[in-house]
């Protein structure tokens, strides 16, 4: 993916009871370096070890955060990646698989439309046309406690969220994922992704 190409900063706003905050990306390692992270950021790893990922993330050539700020804060983020070549998406070989690997709001700002702008924002660039993007969601990184949702309910709000920017619900023969009914494998096949593409990857998630 040309980071240049996505490089263009468009910025969305939330309005809540703390201030506003900007949703907006992709950010470099920098940028993450100078800001602090929400405490309540810990659904995946503690805080500061989320924020080293991020930086991480963001060096890697194909590798883009966006972020949800107020003030000096991060209060939520998306980021993508390419997969491990050792994990099942990366052993194909496919060069257009790119993979949403977390998505975060902190407690005090959820259920105000944060992780919708997050996905806005890193969908409404055109080159993510050329990309079949995949997200593996797994229950147990789910903040049911936080949210105060069953499982179920939690599942189909997530589909919800992610069918807003075209990632649906796709089987897989994948054995992690398979190992609870919860789990999922979303998929968003952008309009550009070459057929020979799209043909190995549907091989891959049914192997």
């Amino acid at each position: 993916m040309d980071r240049k190409a996505l490089n263009v900063e468009t910025a969305y706003y939330a309005d809540t009871p703390k201030g506003k905050v900007k949703v907006f990306g992709p950010v470099c390692p920098d940028t993450i370096e100078n800001l602090s992270m929400d405490r309540s950021l810990n659904c995946f790893r503690s805080p500061d070890k989320q924020k080293k990922s991020l930086i991480e993330i963001a060096s890697l050539k194909d590798g883009y955060v966006f972020i949800a700020l107020l003030n000096n804060t991060i209060v939520g983020y998306i980021t993508f990646h390419p997969p491990e070549p050792f994990e099942r998406w990366g052993a194909g070989g496919i060069s257009s698989i790119l993979e949403l690997g977390a998505i975060e709001v902190a407690r005090g700002y959820r259920g105000f439309g944060i992780a919708h702008l997050l996905l806005k924002t890193a969908f409404c660039r055109d080159r993510m046309e050329d990309y079949i993007v995949l997200a593996t969601e797994y229950y147990w990184h789910w903040d049911l406690e936080g949210d105060g949702l069953p499982v179920w309910e939690y599942r189909a709000k997530l589909e919800r969220l992610m069918a807003s920017a075209g990632l649906l619900p796709k089987e897989t023969s994948d054995p992690e994922i398979n190992s609870h009914p919860a789990n999922a494998l979303m998929v968003r096949l952008g309009r550009r992704v070459k057929a020979a593409d799209i043909e190995a990857f549907e091989k891959l998630r049914l192997l």
